[in-house]
């Protein structure tokens, strides 16, 4: 397993477009801690987002993970390309005459899947931490470690959706098209979400039932917007009637969803490989 992975990194590490890509996500990540110093002060209106609790335990967690799940596109890239690679330099072919199986091939990828996954939850929780034990005014040793789901949430999230990529890689051969069609299959659920909520469900959630079943809207439904939660936007939400009183607790049943998907398109990614003539 150790081989299968230290064969995978190498390949990304040595392509040039890969490892800027990996390296400027994870520096982006980092500018999460810069939100903390934006501050407006116009007169009377002071806005302070650090003072507003966003680094607040256990709130942060919610909102890092959040904010953070927007940059896997970076790394959906570099996995898009990861695969794409393997067609354009004949390098897929070249470690299967090698004595890799198709079998060992697709669990390499996956493999890689889940530690820039894993990477990117620990780099998470270090980080809000750090930012949390700084700005949080907050500071009991329960209160840091709860709501902890959150990161599981973003691990499945980012699994889930790299597994996602991986199988479009296999599935186009190319990196443009497969981030193509990733796009349209986003637009294809908004569309699909829209008819069934708005159009044919709306007096009821069984728009919202039946959608959450699709890979993206479920990979979406892990972590919801933690903005509402925040106190000055709850009272706010309170002066013009509207219903504050949601939960924004991990729920699980997205998490067996994303997981079955993920399963699904690994087990795709490997049933495409074994019947293409290479």
């Amino acid at each position: 397993m150790n081989r299968l992975i230290s064969i995978e990194l190498q390949k990304i590490w040595k392509n040039k477009a890969s490892r800027v890509l990996t390296l400027t996500y994870f520096i982006l990540l980092s500018f999460i801690a810069l939100i903390a110093s934006i501050k407006f002060d116009i007169g009377v209106f002071k806005f302070h987002l650090a003072e507003m609790g966003i680094f607040n335990f256990p709130f942060i967690w919610h909102f890092n993970t959040y904010i953070a799940a927007w940059l896997k596109f970076f790394l959906a890239i570099v996995i898009v390309s990861m695969m794409a690679n393997e067609y354009s330099y004949g390098t897929l072919k070249q470690n299967l005459i090698d004595g890799l199986s198709k079998k060992e091939f697709i669990l390499s990828k996956f493999l890689t899947v889940v530690v820039f996954a894993l990477c990117s939850t620990i780099f998470v929780f270090v980080m809000s931490l750090i930012l949390g034990l700084c700005f949080s005014s907050y500071n009991e040793f329960g209160i840091i470690f709860t709501d902890l789901d959150y990161l599981l949430a973003f691990f499945v999230k980012l699994t889930g959706f790299f597994s996602f990529c991986l199988f479009l890689g296999i599935l186009v051969k190319r990196s443009a098209f497969a981030l193509g069609f990733l796009l349209v299959w986003f637009f294809v659920e908004s569309i699909i979400k829209g008819i069934l909520v708005f159009q044919i469900f709306p007096e009821s959630e069984t728009g919202h039932y039946i959608t959450q079943f699709l890979p993206l809207e479920a990979m979406s439904n892990l972590i919801s917007n933690p903005i509402p939660r925040l106190s000055v936007v709850k009272n706010i939400g309170n002066q013009i009637g509207i219903d504050t009183n949601v939960d924004y607790s991990v729920q699980y049943l997205p998490i067996l969803i994303v997981l079955i998907w993920t399963f699904i398109f690994v087990y795709s990614s490997y049933k495409l490989l074994k019947n293409r003539d290479l």
